[in-house]
């Protein structure tokens, strides 16, 4: 396998990961010098999920009629200039404008940038390939908070974002130099009402939730949002059934292998994209660590994602995408609840130990999730199932988010008063219940549902044979 693609890629998504939770721990620092509350500076972090959802539906037709290494690289160029852009913001309108121009880079670079390792890739080693894209996904968000409250506190705000500048520019120089040339391919004018109902649709669901999980306008604001996102929805639905080339080409779906992929990743994200949100505050109300404390302990789960990366290949050869979906969903989900066990009694090396266990499993899930997506998905087609892949996985981590947010307002309004260590443990309990339940959608694959790209069931000529090649 050709490593130096997904190392390339990998480079540009990690920035894109970690930037869009590096400024997390930076919330009052940044507020109090362009003068605004911690509160309302929010609706900066919710303005790059927006700007996410929006972009992220058009990015397969721009990759198709521009060239995926083209809007590749265009797209790293439009996240620096917003980090430089954020950097120099004064005043809220400009930051949240700012993170807007981000969002758009960022809503092109991940799925467009695993577009060109999806094409550039033979399927018999595109979990091997997953495997190091699934990496910058995992890490970013764990190393974001730490990362961010160590440069705020030691620097300067500004660097959270001055930073990707030298990142990017080699993000660009490599992909200029290793990824390889696409074909610009014949493409149908672009579906602008189905662009528009997908946007309003995506954003609106995407902006509500974040809203009423997390308030930084009047929850009303945030409900009505949400109607607004699923009416859309439901009206995007009724034009792709009559326009013969939608924007999103929903038909995939039909596709048992795509479907549980997209529907049976997504329900575990709802579980595991509360994880992020949930063990850092928990960490700090209930345990009283700093954020900087609090981001050293969650980065543990950063390094067993990494390691997962020495085994992934081997397992699915071995084992094939149903059995270990299956399993590694419930192991996993049996990982996010044991964060519900924790005390400040538990010895830190049994938390560390745990956070380890739990990174690496769920870095090997989501690996075969994106390989599975492909699976059985033609060449011609990759453009069309990347951006239904990606828009559901934003969707499901936005709706952990406020699933686990509300648990926690729901909490304080029984028992009438703040936060306490208890509260965190039932969100605990009941996010791993719903990651759990993505299992029943994989048992529903056949056994050798994905053998072309996990190998199994292949003769042991062809398994040694591929072995070597990787």
């Amino acid at each position: 396998m050709n490593r130096i693609i997904p190392l390339v890629l990998a480079v540009a998504l990690f920035m894109e990961n970690m930037d869009s939770t590096v400024i997390a721990t930076s919330l009052p620092a940044i507020a109090a010098d362009i003068n605004t509350s911690p509160i309302a500076l929010k609706l900066a972090l919710t303005a790059y999920l927006v700007a996410l959802a929006i972009f992220i539906p058009v990015s397969g037709w721009m990759a198709d009629r521009f060239g995926a290494k083209t809007v590749f690289r265009a797209a790293i160029v439009v996240f620096m200039t917003g980090s430089v852009a954020c950097a120099m913001s004064n005043s809220l309108g400009s930051f949240v404008i700012s993170r807007l121009l981000q969002g758009m880079g960022g809503a092109m670079m991940t799925p467009v940038g695993r577009l060109v390792l999806v094409r550039s890739t033979p399927k018999n080693e595109l979990v091997a390939a997953m495997s190091w894209l699934t990496i910058p996904a995992l890490v970013g968000p764990l190393v974001g908070p730490p990362v961010g409250g160590f440069i705020t506190t030691y620097f300067s705000w500004h660097w959270i974002f001055l930073i990707n500048i030298p990142i990017g520019f080699i993000g660009i120089w490599l992909a200029t130099r290793y990824l390889p040339e696409t074909e610009r391919l014949v493409t149908p004018r672009l579906d602008l009402i189905g662009f528009v109902l997908v946007g309003i649709g995506a954003s609106g669901v995407v902006f509500g939730l974040s809203v009423v999980s997390m308030p930084a306008l009047p929850p009303i604001v945030g409900v009505v949002t949400l109607i607004t996102g699923v009416v859309a929805g439901l009206l995007y639905l009724l034009h792709a059934r009559r326009r013969p080339n939608p924007l999103l080409a929903l038909d995939l779906l039909k596709n048992q292998t795509f479907r549980t992929s997209v529907f049976g990743g997504g329900l575990f994200r709802i579980g595991i994209g509360a994880v992020p949100f949930l063990l850092p505050l928990m960490l700090q109300i209930g345990f009283g660590l700093t954020p900087f404390q609090s981001g050293l302990i969650t980065f543990v789960s950063a390094i067993g994602a990494i390691g997962m990366k020495l085994v992934t290949t081997r397992v699915f050869r071995m084992a094939g995408f149903r059995r270990v979906l299956v399993f590694g969903s419930l192991i996993s989900a049996a990982s996010v609840a044991v964060n519900g066990l924790f005390t400040p009694q538990t010895p830190y090396l049994v938390i560390l130990t745990i956070l380890l266990v739990g990174g690496f499993l769920r870095s090997m899930f989501f690996t075969g999730v994106n390989a599975l997506t492909y699976a059985d998905i033609s060449a011609e087609d990759t453009s069309k199932a990347t951006p239904i892949a990606a828009v559901g996985q934003q969707l499901s981590i936005a709706l952990g988010v406020a699933v686990a947010g509300g648990i926690l307002e729901v909490a304080t309004t029984v028992h009438g008063g703040p936060l306490t260590l208890a509260d965190f443990h039932t969100a605990f309990f009941i996010v791993a219940a719903i990651s759990a339940l993505a299992s029943l959608s994989f048992l529903r694959l056949s056994p050798d549902a994905g053998s072309a790209v996990s190998g199994h069931g292949a003769r042991p000529a062809k398994v040694l044979e591929s072995e070597a090649s990787s």
